[in-house]
């Protein structure tokens, strides 16, 4: 017996030694530890020890590459929250406009609609704080909005047509973030969905939209990705398991410290066949690639716009003592060909790895596709009809679409960043909201029969010598066509929903309108998959 318990004292003893050792501080670790202690000891001042911290753990993930980085507690909040699919809140979407909170948009079910706030009200006290002419910022006024579940804010509103202000006590709830932003028909037979971002609800939310299109004769689809930054992988995979077949490969990862990892369809998916068309551009990043690429190597669809952002790092979440974290690059994205997404980079110079759109369009890029060239050595072959396509950094699309510089002038330019186009919108919703509910009953009859009155672009010009904004008709007339569009789809959107604005503005947006050209021609669809 008492052998036995030296032996097992003996083994616990080596137990323990063996796992604390696995945590010691390396030489390098007790290093900076010691600078740490040498610093707050001796330095002539006092120091801040938290923030010196964090700027060394800062500056050495920043060495490592551009996607590893420290989080502090709120960075982590903002991180997370629209990724989670929802946050705590009151359920409005809201534009400043001259220093004044408009609501915008009011989101069902939530619990600024269940007290009656209405779009196009005006909030000038939160909690008896004045947050109008103020000049407070948006991110100050959705701190005093926002709140833990349970909770009520008292918000007093301007409403049009009434005297005084109207008060209401608001009981805080959960709010769902959406990432579909629309789906809708774009003809008897073609649906369009767009994706803002992967997040934690996004599957629940496609595959609604799918079925409901799918419901009025949906057959072919075109899915934008475009400005897609991507969020989880797991839901870009299931998404991506929508279209491919059992057993196909979608993504694959792999690092120094972590083996291969496969990822593989399921017999799940409902769009398994049918016409597929996925828009993508330079702001398409991780997940959206992901996506994109899996598609592009199976030859399940065409790929259109321009080349992708290039981010195929995996990054692991690694919570910190304090509720801080590091997002530490453990693995590469890798597409079923074998094609690396992420495109190169050096280390520690993470100003030029963002400056990458820029030189894209320095070097013609962004407007001619045989100004892109890729080594042989990165040439690869899609899986089923041996299709050449290329690694070394984001995905390229079958087919190319330029950015379209033909209508940017500094005079549109100018209207949008001072927020005139937004303020001009806001008023003429304001002032004919029901005028314009009762002559277009919905958005197709609005997209139909709806002009600019010439009245708007009047006042548009007063505002613009207000704001010192020089009016110049040649450049009015060039960016004519697409003011006009934005302003209709902005007025559709603050009416109707966020799908009425991009059924309207997709009638200017290039990669959209060749998007359903080559899907509504079988030739040209088939043949860019040869």
């Amino acid at each position: 017996m008492y052998k036995r318990s030296i032996f097992l004292v003996i083994s616990i003893f080596f137990f323990f030694s063996s796992a604390f050792a696995q945590f010691m501080p390396d030489p390098l670790g007790l290093k900076l530890v010691r600078t740490l202690q040498l610093i707050n000891n001796l330095y002539v001042d006092d120091v801040d020890s938290e923030k010196l911290t964090e700027t060394a753990i800062r500056a050495m993930l920043r060495e490592l590459d551009p996607h590893s980085s420290y989080l502090n507690k709120d960075e982590v909040r903002a991180m997370n929250e629209p990724l989670q699919g929802d946050f705590e809140g009151i359920g409005i979407s809201f534009n400043m406009v001259t220093d004044t909170l408009y609501v915008i948009e009011v989101i069902s079910g939530g619990p600024a609609q269940k007290v009656g706030i209405m779009p196009g009200d005006k909030i000038i006290y939160v909690n008896d704080t004045l947050i109008a002419g103020v000049k407070m910022s948006s991110e100050e006024v959705m701190k005093k909005l926002r709140g833990p579940k349970g909770t009520t804010v008292t918000v007093k509103v301007l409403r049009r047509g009434v005297p005084e202000l109207l008060e209401f006590h608001i009981v805080r709830d959960k709010i769902p973030i959406y990432s579909v932003d629309a789906s809708y028909m774009a003809d008897a037979e073609i649906g369009y969905i767009r994706l803002s971002r992967f997040a934690a609800t996004s599957v629940d939310e496609f595959r609604k939209a799918e079925e409901k299109l799918k419901a009025n004769g949906m057959k072919k689809l075109i899915l934008d990705l475009t400005g897609n930054g991507g969020g989880i992988l797991q839901t870009a995979t299931d998404i991506a398991d929508e279209f491919l077949d059992k057993g196909k490969l979608i993504v694959y990862t792999e690092g120094r410290a972590q083996p291969r990892s496969n990822i593989t369809a399921t017999s799940k998916g409902q769009f398994e066949q049918g016409d597929l068309v996925i828009l993508v551009d330079e702001s398409s990043a991780s997940a959206s690639e992901i996506l994109a690429g899996a598609i592009q190597d199976w030859d399940r669809g065409v790929i259109v716009g321009r080349r992708t952002f290039g981010k195929g790092l995996v990054q692991r979440q690694l919570p910190l003592p304090d509720g801080t974290m590091i997002r530490l690059t453990v693995a590469r994205y890798y597409t079923p060909s074998g094609r690396c997404i992420q495109k190169p980079y050096k280390g520690g110079d993470i100003d030029a790895y963002n400056m990458d759109f820029f030189y894209r369009y320095q070097k013609g890029e962004l407007l001619y596709a045989d100004s892109i060239h890729f080594p042989d050595s990165l040439k690869y072959k899609t899986l089923v009809n041996k299709r050449t396509v290329y690694g070394g950094g984001g995905i390229m699309p079958d087919y190319f679409v330029p950015i379209d510089t033909t209508s940017l002038t500094n005079l549109h330019r100018d209207l949008i960043a001072k927020g005139i186009v937004n303020r001009i919108v806001i008023t003429e919703v304001d002032n004919h909201r029901k005028l314009l509910l009762k002559a277009y009953s919905d958005v197709d009859a609005f997209k139909k029969n709806y002009s600019i009155p010439a009245d708007m672009i009047t006042r548009m010009k007063r505002m613009a010598e207000e704001e010192k904004v020089k009016w110049n008709e040649e450049e009015f007339e060039r960016s004519k066509k697409i003011l006009f569009t934005q302003l209709k789809a902005l007025i559709a959107r603050d009416i109707y929903d966020s799908s009425a604005y991009f059924k309207i503005i997709n009638d200017e947006n290039e990669i959209f309108q060749e998007g359903l050209r080559i899907i509504k021609t079988p030739e040209k669809y088939n043949g860019l998959l040869m």
